[in-house]
């Protein structure tokens, strides 16, 4: 084999690597951004349901109001106003679900018996 061939592979192969670093650390970098910039505003997305590839409802809190929404490919419309009590009772319902562990603890006693 031809040293200059060899030593063009291991400049693509270099240049590859480099490129891939640098891929790697813009990613974090505007990730991290795009979180430190979005996480003091007054609009948040607190749920999304997808209804079909193109339609959503979304719960979303706006100040301190709660809104669902139905979001299509060309079309925004306001569903209903909720109330705090309606949104914390959702994530309360969430939260009240098994654990992981929970969940294969009663699959092994359940193989067990």
């Amino acid at each position: 084999m031809d040293l200059t061939a060899f030593a063009q592979f291991l400049t693509v192969i270099f240049l590859f690597i480099v490129i891939l670093v640098l891929t790697y650390f813009t990613t974090r970098f505007i990730a991290g951004y795009q979180k430190n910039h979005s996480v003091n505003t007054n609009i948040e997305s607190v749920e999304v349901m997808r209804l079909s590839p193109s339609q959503y409802v979304q719960i979303i809190r706006i100040g301190q109001k709660y809104v669902a929404i139905a979001v299509s490919k060309d079309s925004i419309e306001k569903l209903c106003e909720l109330s705090s009590e309606d949104v914390e009772a959702i994530s309360q319902e969430e939260t009240s679900m098994n654990s992981f562990r929970d969940v294969m603890d009663k699959i092994k006693q359940g193989l067990q018996r």
